[in-house]
């Protein structure tokens, strides 16, 4: 059996709080009645005012009321700010102003930092979507809509007589009077637009795009958009993203600084095509005249054993870890070797040192496969791809393209689909158009698997849909029964040859230990051999596979064909299953909320009167916070090195200092203080001064009195 969390329906933000009975503006904005707040959003639809502006550096707190899917997809979309951006999120130790992602009653936000100390941002049921979350972030970052820019009459048209009675604010433009899109074009693509349903009265579409291959394009909710990005980065000033470190298509000449090594008996050469193959790079595949390069090692020439090594250029580390993708295709020997290695810089190597990260197996496939390779590097190095001949006839040789350098984390497994053009025309509806992937282990040890509609389910065609599901393994006697908090992530890999530019579609899902099956009072997530059913694997070794997850509504057909899912005939999902137990508990001990500028004398919150205050139930304690709190006047105390420090609260002009934040400060007082030392200094030079003139003096007069003396005796 399998469980659909959508129940089968593809819903957007908007339906969902349509359905939930809320009435926020534009859908899923949040106002604080702030006069402020709508002059600007009257005069700016894409972006907010400086005063509105994050940091950076967010601080951000995971409330404990959200769902434990939805905290690791919050988490998953902090890694693509930082992949594709220069935003960071970091967990809130005692800063003014920060978010507070919480599970509140469908998914909404305010736009822009408020300035109000703690700042909502809602992640409810059905919320839990990697594109809805960054959509909502992208809101509390300063942007609003993407259809409600001045000059969105040009790209689409609205057909008011189709909206909702009530609702027809929701579809108002503003003036570009004082209008800022950052030199950005309208973006269909955006993660920011409306949808071609939303807010409808029927069952025909509230906004028609004006060019007609768009219209099943507006309202994407996998990923930014190439312009969502330009946008973001131009309004924070991003000159580079946090995490990205490099890619390569090899397109142009100097092939992105890579060098061949002096250490090695064979080159790299770059080409477009090769008799044995392939014969086109993977980045055009052939589509592009006069482009479309990879780099070769021909290995159908020379001895057995020569070498060739290609060096990147030099990166810097920041993380500790990073991920290696890149496109290989063999048409030499299978005895042909290919292996990723790093050079690495220390004081104590300052020539640098090479170290063997991983061989490349199964390289006997006539593609071009996508491979993984994760590295732990902390000090500036070089990543080397070393080509070894083998012994064997080779008519070919190793071709690499399409590498991206990232400090991420490599995903577990690779689901790699051939021939799926034709599967997707040939494979009916339903189960009979259902195929599942190999088997594949998680971190833990819990063996899973993925199914995956070509053509939807029977109810829900036109569709791919994915589901996941724990199945029996060599390890199910030594795991944790039922499977707790183990969130399985399936994404669907657009193939675009920059990762930054990559819109990904993905879903995850969440073993939670006490969910039972709908049709019994079994533990849905317990061992497959008690809650599944006996299956075979096409080698005929038996197995069983416990009940599905997933969604029938995964990706629409439409959007399987938008962007670059389908290359070379084929389609990547990229599989992982990881614990997040550490995330059940993620909210402070305390959380003061508001700060007042206006200071009373009385700055310590109380639980009884403070709005939004938190409490951490008896009995629990966060891993990040103190157990005990002995700062005063409401400070906080975190961990440092397993070490107490006191975050000691501020206001505009007034603070708390000293090892418990028992002292407080404040600019008067620094003024005082300040005009203080300024007088004491000046009375104290002032006598310096007085002091050393009347000793000059006397010392003169002593002169000329010893003086007039010795011409008397003369």
């Amino acid at each position: 059996s399998e469980v659909d969390v959508d129940g089968g329906i593809d819903q957007d933000i908007f339906d969902i709080n349509e359905a939930l009975g809320l009435d926020l503006f534009e859908g899923d904005i949040k106002l604080d009645g702030d006069c402020i707040l709508l002059s600007w959003m009257q005069e700016r639809n894409s972006i907010i005012g400086d005063n509105y502006r994050w940091p950076h550096v967010i601080p951000y707190v995971l409330e404990d009321s959200l769902e434990m899917n939805a905290k690791g997809l919050i988490l998953k979309a902090f890694e693509q700010y930082r992949l594709k951006t220069c935003i960071d999120f970091k967990p809130w130790e005692g800063e003014k102003n920060y978010i507070s992602v919480f599970k509140g009653s469908g998914c909404w936000s305010s736009v822009g930092n408020r300035q109000m100390g703690l700042q909502q941002l809602s992640i409810g049921s059905n919320c839990d979507r990697i594109g809805t979350i960054q959509h909502e972030f992208l809101h509390a970052l300063g942007f609003w809509h993407e259809q409600s820019r001045s000059d969105r009459d040009d790209y689409v048209t609205i057909v008011w007589d189709r909206i909702q009675s009530g609702k027809e604010h929701n579809f108002n433009k503003y003036d570009d009077k004082t209008s800022d899109f950052l030199n950005v074009p309208y973006d269909y693509n955006s993660v920011m637009h409306y949808s071609k349903t939303a807010f409808r009265n029927g069952t025909e579409s509230t906004i028609i795009t004006n060019i007609p291959d768009f219209m099943d394009v507006i309202g994407q909710r996998m990923d930014f958009s190439d312009y969502d990005l330009q946008k973001l980065n131009r309004l924070y000033n991003c000159s580079s993203s946090l995490s990205f470190l490099d890619t390569c298509n090899f397109e142009l000449e100097n092939i992105c600084g890579m060098i061949q090594s002096s250490d090695d008996n064979s080159d790299w050469q770059r080409l477009s095509q090769v008799p044995a193959g392939p014969s086109t790079d993977h980045t055009n595949m052939g589509e592009c005249t006069d482009s479309g390069y990879f780099m070769h090692f021909d290995t159908s020439a020379g001895a057995e054993g020569n070498t060739a090594l290609l060096e990147s250029r030099i990166f810097y580390p920041k993380r500790g870890f990073q991920c290696l993708q890149f496109y290989l295709y063999n048409s030499g020997h299978v005895s042909d070797q290919l292996s990723v290695l790093v050079r690495e810089y220390t004081s104590a190597h300052p020539n640098g040192t090479l170290r063997f990260i991983e061989e490349i197996k199964g390289m006997d496939k006539t593609y071009w496969q996508l491979h993984h390779v994760s590295l732990q590097v902390t000090s500036k190095f070089r990543v080397v791809f070393q080509g070894v001949r083998g012994s064997g006839l080779s008519n070919g040789g190793l071709s690499i393209d399409d590498i991206n350098l990232s400090e991420t984390q490599c995903p577990h497994h690779v689901w790699h689909i051939r021939n799926f053009t034709h599967l997707l025309n040939t494979s009916p509806a339903g189960a009979a158009g259902r195929i599942y992937s190999p088997p594949f282990y998680s971190s833990k040890g819990y063996a899973f698997q993925v199914s995956l509609y070509l053509n939807g389910t029977t109810d829900n065609p036109f569709n791919l849909g994915i589901y996941l599901s724990l199945i029996s393994g060599a390890n199910d006697d030594h795991l944790q029964w039922p499977s707790a908090w183990q969130q399985g992530t399936m994404i669907l890999l657009d193939q675009h040859p920059d990762i930054r530019q990559r819109m990904s579609n993905q879903r995850s899902i969440t073993t939670d230990p006490l969910k039972l099956s709908d049709s019994s009072s079994n533990y849905f997530w317990d061992r497959p051999d008690k809650v599944g059913s006996l299956e075979t694997f096409p080698n005929g070794t038996a197995f069983w596979r416990g009940p599905g997850f997933g969604t029938g509504a995964f990706l629409t057909h439409e959007r399987l064909r938008s962007r670059n899912f389908i290359k070379e005939d084929g389609i990547y999902i990229l599989l992982t299953m990881e614990d997040i137990s550490h995330l059940l508990s993620t909210e402070p001990t305390v959380s003061p909320t508001v700060v007042s500028t206006a200071d009373t004398g009385t700055n310590k919150p109380d639980p009884t009167t403070t709005p939004g205050f938190v409490t951490r139930p008896e009995g629990t304690e966060s891993p990040s916070f103190c157990a005990d709190n002995p700062c005063e006047n409401g400070g906080v105390c975190v961990l440092v090195d397993r070490a107490p420090v006191c975050r000691c609260p501020a206001g505009d002009d007034w603070w708390y200092m000293g090892q418990k934040c028992e002292r407080k400060g404040s600019t008067q007082e620094n003024i005082v203080i300040a005009v203080s030392s300024t007088v004491t200094v000046f009375v104290v030079m002032l006598i310096i001064t007085i002091t050393t003139a009347l000793c000059l003096k006397k010392k003169y007069r002593q002169g000329k009195k010893n003086r007039e003396n010795l011409t008397l005796e003369e």
